[in-house]
């Protein structure tokens, strides 16, 4: 792909503009083309809903306030965005009547500023802080009232034509619903960031008319509006065209989710953890992993997860809002929700960890282990078939194979406490609420019931009755 240079050379004078700069996010329209009945922006990537990407990067790029347009689900875009941060604001565009009439909404939210607003629509997730630092630099150093983020694709699809004179000068943009078929032709495509002095925006946006296919006021008429009063409209051609793509529909929605995942995973490898294959490892955003840890192919970490130091996860395990302390080994195919698991426990193959479940230093969960809501203590081990629901366990606890605890009456959950050093033989259940105490044995098969004494052995088996010749006469009877 070939990329149109871009290139200004400093101005010898001081810029006597003010450098205080805005953002404006636009996140009022629907997204059609998503067929969906949730907003275009609050489709999550990675992690975070897709607009929740561009405030932050809008932030990191050290605008001193940044606000935003909503529309369509106005509540939902708001909680998804978060105010927090006092940096950050909202208003409404009452109805969705293109780009230039959502800008012309936050004529009052901004008035009374001076200086440059950075405009930047609320589907471009992959946009790092750093572009728009540069962009800024670049609008300033240009001295336009108005400057462009351009990128050259292949294939400009429904993208934004950027027309250029015979100086290679902006002319103006042409949306592709208007465009003609030498202009579809163009390569050069407007991402739908600008930086505009708000002295020369607002003014000259309201001169725009909605003389469309769409029967919108779009803000690319600015361009042509700027130029019509002689004056110059910039633009910075980005080389990387993937990172400042928008999202329109599915397909772009799954293009975007693989950079920011191949992102974060360049991101560890090189902060010092080894991803056996990047193309299938699924490691959200928000997530952290210590150095020396192995992430093989199909992990997905999800949320606020944290993984220590030297850990090894498996294949096709999904981890999600969890803390996993240093030297914890997760076999494959093991799926943990909203747990904390200390320093040198092993989990798995095939276990199931659910919300609410703590597990002490090197404690073993094994194959087709479900636990729920219930704290392990140190070096306790269910290595088989079990399930340990609101349970409290002690430390040095054997489980064995097929136990389980039943911990619902069919009303209320209730608990079971197994003490330090207890151990549980093969398909026995525990009908809570029922305590074992310190170092007690329960029989194998037993059902149990009633608190077990210290050191104790129950046992809680139906007596068994052997009939003699009982098949023999059963076969003959049926001859």
């Amino acid at each position: 792909m070939t990329t149109r240079k871009t290139s200004i050379k400093p101005s010898p004078f001081p810029d006597p503009r003010p450098r205080e700069i805005y953002a404006l996010v636009l996140a009022a329209g629907v997204g059609k083309r998503m067929h969906s009945r949730t907003a275009k922006v609050l489709h999550p990537l990675a992690g975070k809903p897709m607009v929740r990407y561009v405030v932050e990067a809008a932030l990191e790029a050290r605008v001193q306030r940044v606000v935003v347009i909503v529309g369509d689900q106005a509540d939902e875009v708001q909680s998804a965005v978060g105010s927090r941060d006092r940096r950050v604001g909202f208003c409404v565009q009452e109805h969705p009547l293109g780009t230039g009439h959502a800008v012309l909404s936050a004529e009052k939210a901004l008035k009374g500023l001076e200086g440059t607003l950075l405009i930047l629509n609320g589907d471009l997730p992959s946009l790092l802080p750093s572009t728009l630092r540069t962009f800024l630099d670049f609008h300033f150093q240009a001295g336009a009232p108005l400057t462009l983020l351009t990128a050259v694709i292949p294939e400009p699809g429904n993208y934004g034509r950027i027309v250029r004179n015979y100086n290679s000068e902006v002319a103006r943009i042409v949306e592709a619903t208007d465009a003609t078929p030498e202009e579809r032709q163009i390569k050069e495509i407007n991402a739908g960031i600008y930086c505009v002095q708000l002295s020369h925006l607002f003014k000259h946006l309201r001169q725009a008319g909605a003389n469309n296919a769409q029967g919108e006021v779009y803000l690319t008429e600015l361009v042509e509006i700027l130029r019509h009063s002689h004056r110059k409209v910039a633009a910075y051609c980005h080389p990387d065209s993937e990172e400042v793509l928008g999202v329109n529909n599915r397909r772009e929605l799954a293009r975007a989710g693989k950079t920011l995942f191949l992102r974060k995973a360049a991101e560890l490898m090189d902060a010092g953890v080894t991803i056996l294959d990047p193309e299938c490892t699924y490691v959200e955003t928000p997530a952290k992993v210590g150095r020396d840890t192995v992430l093989a192919p199909l992990t997905f970490l999800a949320g606020e997860t944290t993984i220590g130091e030297n850990c090894r996860i498996g294949a096709g395990t999904r981890i999600s809002d969890s803390v996993l302390g240093d030297e914890v080994e997760v076999l494959d195919h093991c799926v943990i929700t909203r747990c904390r698991i200390a320093r040198g426990s092993r989990i798995g193959p095939f276990a199931h960890l659910r919300p609410e479940t703590d597990l002490a230093e090197g404690v073993r969960i094994g194959n087709f282990v479900e636990v729920k809501k219930s704290r392990i203590g140190r070096g306790s081990k269910a290595n088989h078939l079990a399930y340990l629901g609101d349970a409290e366990i002690g430390s040095g606890v054997n489980v064995g194979a097929g136990v389980i605890t039943c911990n619902y009456d069919g009303e209320k959950k209730h608990k079971t406490i197994l003490e330090d050093g207890v151990f549980v033989g093969s398909d026995s259940q525990m009908v809570a609420p029922v305590r074992v105490r310190k170092g007690a044995y329960i029989g194998s098969g037993s059902t149990i019931t009633k608190e077990v004494p210290p050191y104790a052995l129950a046992l809680a088996r139906g007596r068994q009755v052997n009939i003699e010749d009982w098949v023999k006469k059963r076969k003959k009877k049926h001859r």
